[in-house]
Parts: C-alpha cells; sequence; structure tokens
C-alpha cells in the first residue's frame, strides 16, 4: 500500500518532470527509514536517463517540495532511473531491442501457441514481428498480451 502523500507527491511532481522534457514513471516513500526516503523514478522519453537528468529533477524538486511545504518533516529526496523494463510496451522499446531475443505471449493461442520466442524484428500497427531460426512470424497487436524481453540482456 502507497503512502497517503504519494498521490498529492505525483500530481505536483509530475508538471516538474514534463517542464524539464521528463516523465515521472513512479513514487515510492518510505517511510520506515530514518529519515523518510521519497523516491522518483524518472525517464527521459527520448534517449537514456542520464545522471544529469536526475540532477536537474532532484534540484528542481527540492526547491519547490520545500517551498509547498508538502512533506512537513525532515526527508531525503532520491531521483532516479527504473532502468530497464523486461516488458516492451512503446514504439521506442521495439527500437531499441530489435535483435534481442524475446517471447510475446498472447491472450489465446494463435496458430496453436500462446508463446512465441525469437529475435524482435519490428512491431507496426498490426503485428510483432519476431525472426524464428530465420523464419519470419508475425503475431497479430490484438491477440499480444505481453512483449518480453529474454535474460541476458
Amino acid at each position: 500500500m502507497s503512502h497517503p502523500l504519494i498521490p498529492q507527491i505525483i500530481k505536483f511532481a509530475t508538471p516538474i518532470a514534463k517542464s524539464l522534457g521528463l516523465e515521472l514513471v513512479g513514487a515510492v516513500f518510505h517511510t520506515n527509514q530514518y529519515p523518510p526516503v521519497l523516491r522518483l523514478d524518472i525517464r527521459h522519453p527520448h534517449q537514456d536517463t542520464g545522471l544529469d537528468d536526475c540532477e536537474r529533477m532532484s534540484h528542481a524538486m527540492e526547491e519547490q517540495l520545500d517551498a509547498a511545504n508538502i512533506i512537513p518533516e525532515p526527508y531525503l529526496l532520491e531521483i532516479s532511473s527504473p532502468g530497464i523494463s523486461k516488458f516492451l510496451d512503446n514504439d521506442r522499446d521495439f527500437i531499441a531491442f530489435k535483435g534481442f531475443s524475446v517471447t510475446v505471449n498472447t491472450w489465446e493461442p494463435y496458430k496453436g501457441k500462446n508463446n512465441w520466442t525469437g529475435q524482435l524484428i519490428s512491431r507496426d500497427s498490426t503485428a510483432v514481428y519476431i525472426n524464428q531460426k530465420g523464419r519470419q512470424a508475425s503475431i497479430p497487436l490484438y491477440l499480444i498480451n505481453t512483449v518480453e524481453l529474454q535474460e541476458g540482456i
């Protein structure tokens, strides 16, 4: 269960991240530590999220959070990148991981299978394309539940 301040912090932090060209992708308030730690996960939508992105967000958030007095007691602010997700879900992921081994899981069997494993070729508006031992398979988007990177990325 998340801390009751998290929705207010997300509402507050989202426009700050956006003004810096970033996306807020998560927030956690660890009150079981002393001092409590507020961690915000950010992502740069068009390139890898770097340390400079975290620093810019940290400076902007520190000033504005202190001024707004949302968290009255002392706390530590951590800004980080969530890292690589093992699930591909946007155009950037499908471009970045072209050639990587993936498993495509379908909601219902397609050509007798629910799991398709191969090297990612691409995704378009109708299907995900993978290479299976030299043969291209196309799995219709409407059937796809998840596209997951395999271990060893």
